[in-house]
């Protein structure tokens, strides 16, 4: 399996690349030999300027996700036993019973991954909206308007 995108090269690789700069090769050449770029070699270089040290950086990708499988498990079934509950019911609770304070984005991504909704109520049907047509058009119904229709 070869190197995809996104992925970072090899420490071995690194070095190797890093050492034939060092060894007075061209970067250009440097580039072509190890089939990299040559924004990867100056950057390499001025990583390990700056830092001393060009390893692979450990904090890549996305951080891990703050709750854990049984607390999501958790909050799934405290959103089914009590359904007109809000988002901001959800955080409250969550950081009372657990400890854990998400922020609203994080909230929304945990239930939308459980299958979840915050919906107060479930959607109306059609013959339920018609019939209380006529109180929101004051009694009459109007031709204009098909929600008064």
């Amino acid at each position: 399996m070869g190197w995809r995108s996104g992925q970072s090269y090899s420490q071995d690789w690194r070095d190797r690349v890093l050492a034939a700069v060092d060894g007075g090769m061209p970067v250009r050449e440097a580039a072509v030999l190890f089939k990299v770029s040559v924004a990867y070699i100056h950057k390499a270089r001025i990583r390990r300027r700056l830092t001393g040290d060009a390893r692979i950086n450990p904090n890549r990708g996305r951080p891990p996700r703050k709750l854990s499988p049984v607390q999501e498990l958790a909050l799934a079934a405290h959103i089914r036993w009590q359904p007109g509950i809000t988002l901001a019911q959800a955080q409250a609770w969550l950081l009372a019973e657990h400890g854990i304070g998400l922020s609203t984005d994080a909230m929304w991504h945990a239930v939308r991954r459980l299958g979840l909704s915050f919906k107060k109520s479930p959607a109306r049907s059609r013959a339920g909206a018609a019939g209380r047509s006529g109180a929101r058009c004051g009694g009459q119904p109007s031709r204009s308007s098909p929600a008064c229709a």
